[in-house]
């Protein structure tokens, strides 16, 4: 993603790898859908960080984490993983939109809050990628006021560290580009 910061890129990668690192931990409390969704983010992050962010990488990489997103879905729908599984798919979306826009700009933008593009395509995926970033912060906070009256175990705790990895890799992927 050439629009990420070299910081931030790295930031995102390694949000990511713990973000997976605690999914795995979690065992078989994360169905494999979740689970591929959650290494296929951290792979692609790191990805994105090692590699120069051309145009083809970030392609590519939209549409594995696109993949990625609707695989890690399939069949889970009535199961008690549902909401996890779609919050990493969410994460999933928002990371593809968002390697989708720097593959629509050849352009490295100013550092700072204005450095989101303004017109025709790059504009909408950023104006996509704000309102995931703010949709998976919000999702994860209202997982965790809900987490937070059920009894804490090794699972949920590892849990709620992938989920908070998750929506600070997007958070950061967000204001960094």
């Amino acid at each position: 993603m050439d629009h990420l910061l070299p910081a931030a890129s790295w930031l995102t990668a390694l949000a990511a790898v713990v973000s997976a690192i605690a999914c795995v931990g979690a065992g078989r409390a994360v169905p494999w859908q979740g689970a591929q969704t959650s290494l296929i983010m951290a792979a692609a992050m790191v990805v994105a960080a090692v590699t120069d962010g051309d145009a083809t990488t970030g392609l590519v990489l939209g549409v594995v984490l696109l993949l990625s997103a609707m695989l890690g879905t399939v069949g889970v729908r009535g199961t008690p993983s549902a909401a996890s599984c779609c919050h990493r798919a969410l994460v999933s979306v928002v990371m593809a939109v968002c390697a989708f826009e720097s593959a629509s700009t050849d352009e490295t933008p100013a550092v700072g809050a204005g450095s989101h593009g303004g017109h025709g395509l790059d504009g909408l995926l950023s104006v996509l990628v704000t309102a995931g970033v703010i949709g998976v912060v919000l999702w994860t906070v209202a997982a965790e006021w809900l987490r937070a009256r059920s009894p804490h175990s090794r699972t949920a705790r590892l849990l709620a560290v992938e989920s908070w990895a998750m929506a600070g890799s997007v958070a950061v992927m967000g204001v960094g580009f």
